[in-house]
């Protein structure tokens, strides 16, 4: 129906004069293999063009700045990405994180990094359950500890940094009270502020390897990465489960060899000097406890 596409175009092109960019509602219902699937018969003719691409090189024709975020499920983020969405939800990693082991969250996070700068991380939205409710404690500082550390966009809810633990249905205009989480805020306060530098944004980041002992396999509980850019560098570890881990962190920095390095551990205030040739060889070596995360600045002594 191109006279229904046109009429997307104008509606869209409206929006894109007054706002930075949509998000589309369950974007993956328009492909054509998905309609079809959908509709069957019904459905009529299978356009030659699917909808997406059609309507979104029409509207970045003219604001090519206009940003276009995909709400995405059933594995179809990629080809939503082909067609011309800048970013789109990750929400198989926020299923992972919820329900899966650190492991799991790992391999998510082998994907391409030109896949991975374009999902949206998060753990809280309008549709899911708080993330106060659903990542109690220490787990829900160490999820937000990850998506804010991770390559690609960052979603951040209302009420998120406050511990709000409930879910108001989008129409309504009132909520019953509910205390600030001091200590919550003042720990997204403190990583937000941190992770608001460029090399978070433009600089190379990493996926760090971790090893164990054959006597000791905490090390699958933890999640390890880094971001270099110029003379910046950070190195983000957590101990994604209730229990104590310990592990070496293979740290993937070249030019920390024959130097001893300062890690500053931008949350708790702590410092480790350690061998820059032990780090890039053995490995880092860390006991964290329970959902423990170390945000460190790595700078040569």
């Amino acid at each position: 129906m191109p006279g229904l596409r046109q009429a997307v175009v104008d509606t869209v092109s409206s929006i894109a004069e007054q706002c930075d960019g949509v998000r589309c509602d369950m974007a993956m219902l328009m492909l054509n293999a998905i309609f079809e699937r959908t509709w069957g018969a019904r459905a009529g003719a299978k356009p030659v063009d699917d909808y997406w691409a059609t309507v979104i090189p029409a509207i970045k024709a003219k604001w090519p700045e206009f940003r276009f975020i995909a709400e995405a499920y059933w594995d179809l983020e990629w080809e939503l990405q082909q067609q011309g969405f800048d970013h789109c939800y990750d929400k198989k990693l926020y299923d992972r994180m919820e329900h899966g082991e650190a492991e799991s969250v790992r391999l998510h996070l082998l994907a391409d990094p030109a896949y991975q700068e374009r999902m949206v991380r998060f753990i809280e939205n309008h549709d899911e359950p708080r993330a106060a409710a659903t990542f109690p404690d220490g787990k829900g500082r160490a999820a937000a500890m990850a998506i804010l550390t991770l390559p690609g966009a960052r979603l951040l809810h209302e009420g998120q940094f406050e511990g709000m633990k409930v879910r108001l249905p989008a129409f309504l205009a009132r909520r019953p009270a509910e205390p600030v989480d001091q200590d919550l805020a003042a720990f997204y306060g403190r990583l937000l502020q941190e992770t608001n530098r460029d090399v978070f944004r433009n600089g190379a980041w990493r996926l760090c390897e971790r090893s164990g002992w054959p006597d000791n396999q905490s090390c699958l509980n933890i999640l390890a990465w880094c971001w270099a850019k110029d003379d910046e560098r950070y190195l983000i570890i957590i101990n994604y489960r209730q229990e104590a881990a310990q592990a070496r962190v293979q740290v993937p920095w070249d030019e920390l060899r024959g130097k001893a390095w300062r890690l500053s551990d931008v949350l708790s205030g702590e410092s480790h000097d350690r061998s820059g040739d032990e780090m890039r060889k053995a490995g880092l070596y860390v006991d964290l406890g329970s959902w423990q995360c170390h945000l460190f600045q790595v700078r040569a002594l």
